[in-house]
């Protein structure tokens, strides 16, 4: 049984027992302890790395509400982004730059040191590590006061629900919850918790695991892919990473609600979008807003002429690329990104964009997903080649992966159209078909996490 299944049939439960039995001003201390001992379970020494950013930006916070000098000011910030950045450089992109350097120096005819730096990534560091960066500069804009209490502060870093893959969480919103976590929650939170849990464990557990060894098997070997091969690949990763990423969101905000505390929506139906900008308005928007408001913005947004937008713009999406991983593959998913999105800001207006951009713009984001999939550029090449090839034949590809790829996407719409709905947060008592539904579906969770051992994709990050 994998890390999920154990977390969300015996962690959570437990968390809960607890959390609901003590006095409702002790419960902060209940959720920083369990946020501690989820984190934790990865690897202990990680733990340091999460106090190190927890106490850097409450004592730089504090400071920075009790002065107003600017030029103290803007040393405390550059303290918190020096700590936090440099915390997050070194373990996510050294070794990238010292292999990146090394083989530079190669190509050019040098010779490169024989070494490498192998450094362990901690889990969720990037989400973390955003969250707590957009709190001191909130408050260094004074947009939001500092939190006084710092076990509160410290949980807001480490909110076990959505520590490792997000939503990334403004403290304006996130931290007054934590600071008054509720004496009780009513009947209908709760179950609308569950059914939130239950279709992200579906999305994730479920489908995204059953398309994901079609995918790898694709992936492994894309030189020997044929056209309809590379499709199931394609399309079959664009299934897989909604369903891990989307699933894992709405595990976590349902996970939230039996605490009684709201998380952001992080996905609304991003494959229904028209264009490439309404698909970052739609994909993991946590991100996306921060981005904006955090980078893009501050580098002048649209304030300073068409070309100065152009390059902001590109270097944002350059900048969300390298976010999600330590490799030029991913550099260059965010750059295929920045271009869509700057030719549509010379294209037609996005108001005059019929339904029928919908699987036009499917395709462009399936087919920039394969740098962000393959592990070399040599792969991704591959499998555009093999797609090319017009070799419409199985060859190693079996019948059920076509199936599996179809059926899943299906059932992810319907699980789509039920969120939009607003159906699974509804507090009106189910009707016997609702409850088969979601005993089926529960079912189908505890068997496929049973077997299933792949790990959530955006942990990596």
């Amino acid at each position: 049984m994998n890390f999920v299944s154990v977390a969300y049939l015996v962690f959570v439960p437990v968390v809960l027992l607890v959390y609901w039995a003590v006095p409702a001003a002790r419960r902060v201390w209940v959720l920083l302890a369990a946020s501690y001992v989820f984190y934790g379970a990865w690897d202990v020494r990680f733990l340091v790395l999460v106090w190190i950013s927890t106490a850097v930006d409450f004592v730089v916070a504090t400071r920075l509400g009790r002065t107003d000098d600017d030029r103290q000011r803007r040393t405390l910030l550059w303290v918190s982004m020096g700590a936090n950045l440099g915390i997050l450089g070194f373990f996510k992109y050294a070794g990238f730059f010292v292999d990146s350097g090394r083989q530079l120096l190669e190509r050019i005819g040098l010779e490169g040191s024989g070494w490498t730096l192998e450094i362990l990534l901690p889990v969720g560091i990037s989400f973390y590590t955003f969250q707590t960066l957009s709190y001191t500069i909130d408050i260094y804009r004074r947009r939001a006061e500092p939190e006084t209490h710092l076990p509160t502060f410290a949980l807001y870093v480490a909110y076990f629900p959505q520590l490792v893959a997000g939503p990334i969480e403004r403290a304006s919103r996130l931290l007054p919850q934590l600071a008054a976590l509720p004496g009780r929650v009513p009947g209908h939170q709760l179950a609308s918790g569950l059914r939130l849990i239950m279709l992200g464990l579906v999305q994730k557990a479920v489908l995204a695991d059953m398309v994901a060894p079609h995918v790898n098997a694709v992936y492994a070997d894309p030189s020997q892919a044929t056209s309809l091969g590379a499709l199931v690949g394609i399309v079959g990763f664009s299934v897989q990473i909604y369903g891990d990423f989307a699933g894992y969101s709405n595990i976590a905000r349902g996970t939230s609600r039996l605490l009684g505390v709201e998380l952001m929506v992080n996905f609304t139906e991003p494959y229904r979008s028209k264009s490439i900008t309404e698909f970052w308005r739609r994909w993991h928007i946590s991100l996306s807003d921060w981005l904006r408001d955090y980078l893009y913005i501050p580098l002048g947004g649209n304030r300073c002429g068409p070309r100065i937008t152009q390059r902001n713009l590109l270097l944002t999406m350059l900048l969300g690329g390298l976010w999600h991983g330590a490799a030029w593959t991913f550099v260059a998913w965010g750059a295929l990104h920045g271009t869509y999105l700057l030719l549509e800001r010379n294209g037609s207006p996005e108001h005059r964009r019929s339904a029928l951009w919908v699987p036009f713009t499917f395709a462009l984001v399936s087919l920039t997903w394969i740098p962000f999939r393959a592990a070399s550029f040599g792969d991704a090449v591959a499998i555009l080649e093999a797609l090319g090839s017009a070799d419409w034949s199985r060859g190693t590809l079996s019948v059920s992966a076509v199936a599996t790829v179809a059926v899943a996407a299906g059932l992810m719409t319907v699980i789509d159209g039920r969120l939009r709905s607003g159906a699974v947060l509804q507090s009106a008592p189910g009707s016997f078909a609702r409850g088969f539904a979601y005993g089926t579906a529960a079912a189908a969770v505890l068997v496929a996490t049973a077997t299933s051992a792949e790990p959530f994709l955006y942990f990596q990050f």
